[in-house]
């Protein structure tokens, strides 16, 4: 019985730090999006979407379906680093729905000489092929 109490207490702060590991790497992504919209960096900025048709992004205009969609809806609103100002993220929320898939609430900002715009987000996010990638992106 000791020896059994022994191994689960040894155990517990490992499997707690297997369940922070998504959450870190999730909070990675977005600091790696926020950093490349800083640097005025589309295509960086999009390298942690799923590169698939399937991608979904629904924004004030409705959906856009794929990837390369998203990426020219996000060249043709923000053609130059003025209009993309600096981004950035508050999380308020990140629920696992599985293993490998994560739905993630938060809020952006971007300060902008023109005009700051803020506003909510949704993500799915699911680790494909050993890399966290966001499949479905609902901002408003």
């Amino acid at each position: 019985m000791r020896l059994l109490l022994f191994l689960i207490l040894l155990t517990a702060p490992f499997a707690g730090l297997h369940a922070q590991q998504p959450q870190s790497a999730i909070k990675a992504l977005l600091q790696k999006q926020t950093n490349s919209w800083n640097q005025g960096d589309l295509d960086a900025f999009m390298s942690t979407y799923w590169k698939s048709d399937s991608l979904i992004f629904i924004g004030k205009r409705g959906p856009t379906y794929g990837w390369q969609a998203t990426l020219d809806n996000y060249k043709r609103s923000y053609p130059d680093t003025a209009a993309m100002g600096k981004l950035n993220f508050n999380i308020l929320e990140m629920k696992p729905l599985s293993n490998d898939t994560w739905f993630v609430v938060g809020k952006w900002h971007l300060t902008r000489t023109i005009g700051d715009l803020e506003g909510h987000f949704s993500l799915l996010i699911k680790k494909i092929r050993g890399n966290w990638k966001i499949i479905a992106d609902h901002s408003s």
